[in-house]
Parts: structure tokens; sequence; C-alpha cells
């Protein structure tokens, strides 16, 4: 009987999670789109919502399509969950939401503000000198990890493993594959860490992750939060940001004519933000359990079933976004959902925004012609970035 239904569901057949995907992921994402409004993909257990209308619609819809169950592609990850901001459902999620989102709220940033543009101002003077540089390590990671590993005022142990914890984190949230089976014993680490080593006499006073026991003190949260919350200021606020930055990089390499807009217009610097993010979504896409049946134009996704909502594939919609797969500096794209939509919207947009529109800024001061290489990507079941990318900056 389960195989008579599963036949009737419009199916695509493929492993989103293959390495092959993961390099070259836009035709499966269009086959996705073209066959249904949601999919049934076998071989990963699981449907996929691939257009931007119902992609919208499913993180809007937070009361049927739960996230407390997990929102990993693969039951292992999901079954150990514990609590933390992405896995709660409303009502406990906004008065969380509301404590762990503090430093990144307009007045946590303007704090903040006058050090990532000073920082951005060196890094960009020293480049501007080099023959060349790696677009990665050079330039995209420099931000987050100097700036973000210092918020959070974790102990240096912390501080050295947030890159690996937090791809391992990435890596585990996707597919039942080698890869989440490898990034297993990482998060083990990162877990322990948190709960054994993130105390009040080991973090930074006035940090980020020392304001999680403040708000203890006051009663806004149970002290059992605090290693989860740490978690979740660790594990999505580097790797996000440092793919959204060498893909800006990259796009602007690639389309000389776009950044010449950008230098004689800087006011489209936000906007070219939002079009790297939509073009190349750093994040492919998080998964939901469906508490009762729920409806995608026609398509109904059974109660008890899990949904991928493909960011990266909605952000290339035909139906929404006219030659969706071109790079326009001029596009209006405020509504993409590559920081994801609805309660569990990125807290760390602005953030990252902020990070990368200081990068901007002072480039189109200094930089001439941008020159990219070749980019080697970073193999991940949820994160899509480079590994490294030749660049080259062409002085004015």
């Amino acid at each position: 009987m389960t195989e008579m239904i599963q036949a009737t569901r419009p199916s695509v057949d493929t492993d989103l999670y293959a390495d092959d995907v993961i390099r070259d992921p836009y035709p499966v994402y269009q086959k996705i789109r073209d066959t249904a409004p949601a999919v049934w993909l076998p071989e990963n257990d699981l449907w996929a919502i691939g257009r931007f209308d119902d992609a919208v619609a499913a993180l809007a819809a937070n009361e049927i399509l739960i996230s407390s169950k997990g929102v990993a592609a693969n039951p292992r990850l999901n079954a150990i969950t514990t609590p933390n901001i992405l896995m709660t459902d409303a009502p406990e999620h906004r008065p969380l939401r509301k404590v762990i989102s503090q430093p990144v709220m307009p007045t946590g940033l303007a704090e903040v503000k006058p050090r990532i543009q000073e920082t951005a101002q060196q890094m960009i003077d020293t480049l501007v000198q080099r023959k060349e540089f790696d677009g990665m390590t050079d330039l995209a990671q420099i931000l987050p990890l100097t700036i973000v590993s210092e918020l959070l005022g974790l102990p240096e142990f912390g501080r050295q493993n947030m890159l690996k914890w937090a791809a391992a984190t990435f890596d585990a949230l996707g597919g039942d594959n080698a890869r989440a089976e490898d990034a297993f014993p990482t998060i083990m680490e990162l877990r322990a860490f948190c709960a054994d080593d993130v105390r009040r006499d080991t973090v930074r006073p006035g940090s980020w992750v020392a304001r999680l026991f403040e708000a203890v003190d006051e009663g806004s949260i149970d002290p059992s939060l605090v290693p989860m919350f740490t978690r979740d200021y660790i594990a999505p606020s580097l790797d996000t940001t440092i793919f959204a930055t060498g893909h800006l990089m990259h796009q602007l390499g690639n389309a000389p004519d776009q950044w010449e807009k950008l230098r004689a217009n800087p006011a489209l610097i936000p906007n070219a933000i939002n079009e790297a993010v939509r073009l190349e979504s750093p994040i492919r896409g998080f998964t939901r359990y469906a508490k009762e049946d729920y409806d995608v134009d026609g398509v109904t996704i059974p109660k008890g079933e899990r949904v991928l909502i493909l960011y990266a594939s909605a952000n290339r919609d035909e139906r929404r976004w006219t030659e969706p797969d071109r790079f326009d500096v001029e596009r209006k794209v405020s509504d993409h959902v590559g920081f994801g939509h609805g309660i569990h919207m990125c807290m760390g947009a602005q953030l990252a925004r902020l990070e990368m529109r200081s990068i901007l800024q002072v480039m189109v001061e200094k930089v001439a012609r941008i020159e990219v290489g070749e980019p080697e990507f970073e193999l991940n079941n949820v994160l899509r970035g480079f590994r490294s990318l030749p660049m080259k900056f062409v002085p004015l």
C-alpha cells in the first residue's frame, strides 16, 4: 500500500546531497520546480518545495510545518536535537529569540559598526597592495573571524574551533550520508565545550555569551538554555557570511559592468548584497515536519512527513524573477529568501549585511577592477560556498 501511495506522488529521482549535485545543484532545482509545486525525493525520503511563492507560504505556515521536531534532513540529528532557537515553535520561539537576538538588533550593531568599518578599511588597504590573494581566507573570513569571535567572548579553545564546529553543524543538518556521519564527533565536541567550558568565569565580560548569563539572572531564560544558545551563536554566524561574501566577490569579478555600476552609484551596494545572496544562497534549505496535512498548490504533503524548503531554488524561480540566473545589482530583490522568511528568518542577517556593506564601501573608493580565478567549492551538505577563490584587485 505504501508503495502505491508513493507511486502517485510527483517525484524526482535524485540525491540532493550527492557530490555532483552539491557542486552544480541548479539543474536539479530546475527539475524540481518544473515537476510540481512539491515533489517527493525517494533518495532522501522527504518532500521538497522549490518554487518561490510556495517556499514563502511554507515558511510562513509555521503552525503546520513545525520546527520543534528538528530541521535536519536526516533522522539521526533530529532525534538528538535539544531545544535551540532554530528548533522551537510559536509561542515559545518569540521570547527566546528576543533574548538571543539583542546583540544583532540596531542598537547592538551600532556599538560594533565602527570596529567593523575600521577592520574592513585595513583589510582592503592591505589587499590592494598585493599582487593576488585568496578571496576566502584573506578577505571573506577576516571580518567574521575577527569581529564575531571577539563579540562572542569565548575561551580561546572555542575561538580556535568555531569554523570547524560551524561547518560540521551544517553537514549534519543535511542528508544521511558519510559527510553527516563524519560531522557527529565534531558536533559532540561542540556540545561538550558549550556545556562544560562556557561559564561565567571563562567568557569575556560584556560579550554576547556573558549577556546570556545576565538573562539568566534576570529570569528571562532558564540556565539550561545557555549552552544551546551559545551553539546558536557559533554555528550560523561564520560560514554563512563568509560564503555570501565569497559569492559577492565572485559575481562582481565576473561581471565588470556590474562593478562599474556599483562604483558609479554606491547607493546600489545594499542591493548588490541582496542580489548576491539571492543568486547564490549560502544555505540551500532546511526541513520542516508536517504536523498536519499541508497543501502546496494542489499537492498534499501528508501529516507526519518531512519537507525540505529550498531557499536556493526559490531564489532562482523564473516565476518570480526575470532572467533569474543573471547577476544584476539594479534588480529589486528585498523579498528573496536567502536569509529565510517568517519567524525563523536569520537573526544575523543585518550583521552579515553590515560586514559586506563595509567591505564594498571601501572597495568602491580603492578598487578599479576585480579579477577572479576559478573557485574551489567546499563540499557541505547544507552550505554552498567556496573553499578558495583566487583574486586580485586592480587599484584606482
